[in-house]
């Protein structure tokens, strides 16, 4: 009852201050709302130690004859809504200081690089950030990279592109776009090219003044989907990100999270990193139908037996699946140039509720989340059936995250466990024992997301 009588006096507070247009009025209507959610933390974490003690001990501390299960249930229903209720209120509050930070003066500009590999779900995270007319989006711009610059295979190999790839992306948060012409072919005249990868996944290259009228005989190879666009020209991609309050990339070509340490020290970036993973079972199953061809062996040794798997290809399973693991642990150890700077999210929990995982990133970022990323999310997550299109963003997520595992061979799910065993146990994914247990509906695979992977 003591929150219910002072929490509308801090609102009333809240609202009073928004009236008053100075700097100083901004910071004591952030400070005052940071004060209201500690107590609201305060309070959940006090009714949370509550409610988990045992029925007895409620029936005791009350003097008060209840059901033992009754009022177990009870105090799980209570905590679940109370949780509900806080968070919801949380992070509207949340959304209003981050507004309130901006009346009147800029707001922070924010860097948000969302790492990944392929077939985890990264193109459907990114239309999280790309749906925010505030944010200047870029899908993939390092696939540009990877296919101009060819080094030897290796450990040399794999330093020297992370080395160029940190280097590109750094210039790209800094609204430097001509450094894609280095890598772009052919290679653009007069800062215009029809051959940027991928141009229709981004919103900001599609739209006035990006999107200047179409040009006869011109190619497009990554054209707009939504309407007829020239040939980008770079000079105003690059004036368009930089009217943009924020920035965001995806990538799915850099796992070494070291190397990026440069960017987020660097002073003229306030940099957030989203590493998000997956199922490495559910990757390989979704590889080996996007990337059909480069699974032959896999798909052939699954289904006939008679082709042999070998070690090398069994050796690069286990080396991706360790990259990103080295990855996880050393931005899950809290080092102090990342502290703050790092966030670890599943697929599979953001297929499960997207709309409540788009807050947190969100949150995390600094980044007040619109109704337009809302309704994003509400329209394509409830998808009545998938289409055919394996790149497609628009399915029933909640339904599909897990849907490998019922067309999966049990002894090609061995193989994964056996070569990831250590990033499976680290991301909270649990071994299947038995072809039975891989394809029980009723038995999850998939531990509880741990709060400390928001770091």
């Amino acid at each position: 009852m003591e929150i219910r009588r002072t929490l509308p006096q801090d609102i009333w507070e809240l609202l009073h201050c928004l009236k008053v247009r100075s700097k100083y009025a901004v910071l004591l209507v952030f400070v005052i709302s940071l004060v209201i959610i500690e107590k609201e933390n305060n309070f959940i974490s006090r009714v949370s130690d509550k409610l988990r003690q045992s029925p007895q001990a409620l029936v005791e501390a009350n003097s008060t004859e209840i059901s033992p299960a009754l009022a177990k249930n009870s105090s799980l229903a209570s905590l679940q809504e109370l949780d509900a209720a806080f968070s919801q209120l949380r992070s509207h509050l949340y959304n209003i200081t981050l507004q309130l930070a901006g009346d009147g003066e800029p707001r922070p500009r924010r860097h948000v690089l969302l790492m990944a590999t392929t077939r985890t779900g990264s193109s459907f995270v990114g239309e999280f950030f790309n749906q925010q007319g505030t944010i200047f989006y870029l899908f993939e711009p390092l696939w540009h990279v990877e296919k101009t610059v060819n080094f030897l295979p290796g450990v040399a190999s794999a330093v020297g592109s992370a080395l160029i790839y940190r280097d590109v992306l750094k210039q790209l948060f800094l609204c430097d776009l001509y450094i894609l012409e280095n890598f772009i072919s052919p290679v653009p005249e007069g800062h215009l090219t029809p051959f940027l990868f991928r141009r229709g996944s981004s919103h900001s290259l599609c739209e006035e003044p990006v999107c200047t009228p179409s040009t006869k005989k011109v190619f497009e190879k990554y054209y707009c989907k939504n309407r007829r666009c020239g040939p980008l020209n770079i000079t105003l991609a690059a004036e368009a990100c930089r009217r943009k309050q924020h920035v965001a990339l995806k990538t799915v070509r850099i796992r070494q999270l070291e190397f990026l340490q440069p960017l987020v020290e660097d002073p003229r970036l306030d940099l957030r990193i989203i590493q998000l993973v997956r199922d490495p079972r559910a990757v390989l199953a979704s590889r080996m139908v996007a990337f059909s061809g480069k699974y032959e062996t896999w798909k052939k040794w699954a289904s006939e037996g008679e082709v042999p798997l070998h070690e090398e290809e069994v050796q690069r399973l286990r080396g991706n699946c360790e990259s990103i693991r080295m990855s996880a642990e050393l931005g899950l150890r809290r080092p102090g140039w990342l502290r703050g700077r790092y966030m670890l999210v599943r697929y599979e929990d953001v297929a499960r509720a997207p709309l409540r995982k788009a807050r947190e990133m969100f949150r995390f970022a600094g980044l007040p989340l619109t109704a337009q990323v809302e309704e994003w999310i509400g329209r394509n997550t409830q998808a009545p059936r998938d289409g055919n299109d394996v790149y497609s963003t628009c399915k029933n997520s909640s339904e599909q995250f897990d849907k490998w595992r019922f067309s999966m061979p049990f002894k090609l799910a061995q193989v994964v466990q056996d070569a990831c065993a250590p990033a499976m146990q680290l991301f909270g994914y649990k071994l299947a024992s038995s072809p039975a247990a891989l394809a029980n509906r009723s038995f999850s695979l998939l531990e509880e997301a741990q709060p400390a992977w928001v770091t």
